[in-house]
């Protein structure tokens, strides 16, 4: 095994209860924003919806899967490119899409129904990628992860602060409308905060291994926005729709996948490093590529449609 396999990056105790509350709130912020409505609104695009879902929760999974083949990292980098790819879409990919001029309802819908998912398909996918992979088996079999260990996190994580968010958007929209500009800066900054704060404290290692990891997240996050964006170019889809898809399959929830690393894996090095860098760099390359969008209109839609 290589140095990074047997590195774990610290964090403390104390410091990761505080992030699991901050990713509830999070959650519970996005899910401000959120109504019935939406989930419905999904069912009216029913191939973009279906193209956002099987591309996040189906085909980047098994992408990463071969992706590990051909690059063939060390296990531990491996097993966090499977992690990242089996998490949810990021609620970043939102914002993305609207600052790109892209269908942000369609993204919101995405969205919303992927992390619905999540609560089965991250666990799901992960134990069978990883399982499956030659590279990692060993990995996953030391560490002995249990699926239904994982749902519960990520149903504490995810499921009740989203229940409870709709709730609320639902029986008090003026309190939910109130909360929602301090809620979005607040995750903002608390997801960036943490990645950052990871980072930081465990600067030595990060500094030490991140040319392992460099090239490796380019690669992948590119693979997952080129990848978007094809498919709902072959499907027909127009422009607008496409920046939406693409945002969707190329923004990954990364503060969960250090969560789940820090409480499954005890801060496993390459796993670890890789996500968090994860973290940084799909925001630099969603906010690049929405830039270039910006200034371009969504083929088929006038400047103020595309805005809205």
């Amino acid at each position: 095994m290589a140095p990074i396999d047997q590195v774990h990056l610290h964090f403390s105790p104390a410091s990761l209860g505080l992030l699991n509350v901050v990713l509830g709130l999070v959650m519970f912020g996005v899910a401000l924003e959120l109504k019935v409505e939406d989930f419905r609104n999904a069912l009216k695009t029913p191939r973009a919806l279906a193209l956002g879902l099987v591309g996040h929760h189906l085909l980047f999974p098994a992408m990463t899967y071969v992706l590990v083949s051909i690059i063939e990292p060390t296990p531990s980098i491996g097993l966090g490119m499977l992690l990242v790819s089996s998490c949810p879409a990021g609620h970043v990919s939102n914002f993305l899409t609207h600052y790109s001029r892209g269908n942000t309802a369609l993204s919101v819908s995405v969205s919303a129904t992927s992390t619905l998912l999540a609560l089965v398909m991250t666990p799901l996918n992960f134990a069978f990628w990883g399982n499956l992979h030659p590279l990692t088996h060993d990995l996953m079999r030391e560490i002995r992860v249990s699926p239904a260990e994982m749902l519960a996190v990520i149903f504490l994580l995810l499921g009740l602060p989203l229940a409870l968010g709709l709730w609320i958007a639902k029986a008090k929209p003026a309190f939910a409308h109130k909360l929602q500009k301090p809620m979005k800066i607040f995750s903002l900054l608390a997801l960036a905060g943490f990645i950052l704060g990871a980072l930081g404290a465990n600067f030595k290692h990060f500094i030490e291994y991140i040319h392992l990891v460099l090239g490796v997240v380019f690669v992948h996050n590119l693979l997952a926005l080129v990848t978007g964006y094809s498919l709902a170019r072959v499907i027909s889809l127009n422009e607008y729709d496409r920046r939406a898809i693409t945002f969707e399959m190329g923004i990954q929830n990364s503060g969960l996948g250090l969560i789940l690393i820090f409480d499954f894996f005890d801060g496993l090095g390459g796993m670890a490093i890789i996500t968090a860098w994860w973290g940084v760099w799909h925001i630099i390359a969603g906010m690049t590529l929405a830039t270039f969008w910006r200034r371009r209109d969504p083929h088929g839609h006038t400047a103020t449609e595309a805005a809205t």
